[in-house]
C-alpha cells in the first residue's frame, strides 16, 4: 500500500473534512431538528445537550476548516468519551452496537488521532504555518 504515501496528508484533511461534516451534523439536529427531527425534541441551550450542541457545531466548524485542530480535537475527543460513559456505557459497555454508542467511540478515536497528527495539508493551521 506504499503507493498511498504520497497522499497520507490529502487522505489526513478528507477524514478530517468528512467527520467534521459528520459531527456537525449531530448539532444541527439538536439546534435545528435536521436531518434529524427526533435529536431536537428535548433541545434546550442551557441542558447538557445544549453544551452538546455547542461544541459540535462551533468544534465541527472549526475542525471542518483544520482551524486549532490539535485543541480542538482533543476537546471534542473528551466530549465523546463523557457522552459515551454517560449515556451508552451504562447497559452492554462493551458492545457498543448493542448500546447505540457506535459513533461516540468512532468519534472519539478520530479526534484524538487529529489531536495527535494535525489536520493535514489541506487545513488553516498548515496554510497559517506556512506563511510563517
Amino acid at each position: 500500500m506504499r503507493f498511498l504515501a504520497p497522499y497520507q496528508q490529502h487522505i489526513l484533511s478528507l477524514v478530517r473534512i468528512v467527520s467534521a461534516y459528520l459531527f456537525i451534523l449531530h448539532g444541527t439536529s439538536k439546534v435545528f431538528a435536521f436531518p434529524d427531527a427526533s435529536m431536537g425534541a428535548h433541545f434546550s441551550w442551557s441542558s447538557i445537550f445544549g453544551v452538546a450542541a455547542a461544541l459540535e457545531l462551533l468544534g465541527g466548524a472549526l475542525l471542518l476548516l483544520g482551524f486549532f485542530t490539535r485543541p480542538v480535537a482533543f476537546l471534542l475527543s473528551g466530549q465523546m468519551a463523557v457522552a459515551y460513559f454517560m449515556f451508552h456505557a451504562k447497559a452492554n459497555a462493551l458492545f457498543p452496537q448493542l448500546n447505540g454508542g457506535e459513533s461516540a467511540v468512532l468519534f472519539c478515536f478520530i479526534f484524538l488521532y487529529f489531536a495527535a497528527a494535525g489536520g493535514g495539508s489541506l487545513s488553516l493551521d498548515n496554510a497559517l504555518q506556512s506563511r510563517r
